[in-house]
């Protein structure tokens, strides 16, 4: 695989990832659209080990409404730009904001790789791609037991979900 590039708005941090994503995350909740501005974020999520960032990121602390774990989201202390989550829950994994790589378009993702997940509080006109695993809150409850998706045959808006 080519390495891909990313960075922050200003340049101040930028980023190299060596792997393509392990799963690619389509998360609704309330904490990633108003981290992102934007009704969803698009995360696709790496081992740490496949990340190397030049530049140092400052940090937030949040706990996740979810599953009472922390969720750390990484920006530049110069333009305020998201780059990054880090999860206390998944520990060994980075999640990256598929906006800020060079090439947004360079991964893809399908049934085998990517889920929508607390579609319980997307806008209500969010459109659910057909084929994807689709979750109303997140794919493990609270204990870390799988929770069975929902996969639609046709796209359709959240609230017919």
């Amino acid at each position: 695989m080519q390495e891909q590039t990313g960075r922050c708005l200003c340049g101040a941090i930028h980023y190299r990832v060596t792997a393509q994503p392990v799963r690619v995350s389509f998360c609704h909740c309330r904490f990633c659209q108003r981290v992102t501005g934007g009704p969803y974020a698009v995360e696709p999520i790496f081992r740490k080990a496949e990340v190397q960032v030049t530049g140092e990121a400052k940090s937030y602390d949040h706990v996740s409404a979810g599953s009472g774990k922390v969720i750390t989201t990484h920006f530049c202390p110069t333009c305020g730009a998201n780059l990054f989550y880090t999860f206390e829950r998944f520990a060994e994994f980075i999640g990256v904001q598929a906006g800020t790589f060079d090439d947004p378009n360079w991964f893809s993702y399908d049934a085998g790789n990517a889920k929508h997940i607390f579609l319980d509080d997307a806008r209500r006109d969010t459109l659910i791609p057909a084929g994807l695993p689709c979750f109303r809150q997140h794919s493990q409850d609270k204990d870390g037991n799988p929770v069975e998706p929902v996969i639609y045959d046709r796209p359709r808006p959240v609230r017919e979900t």
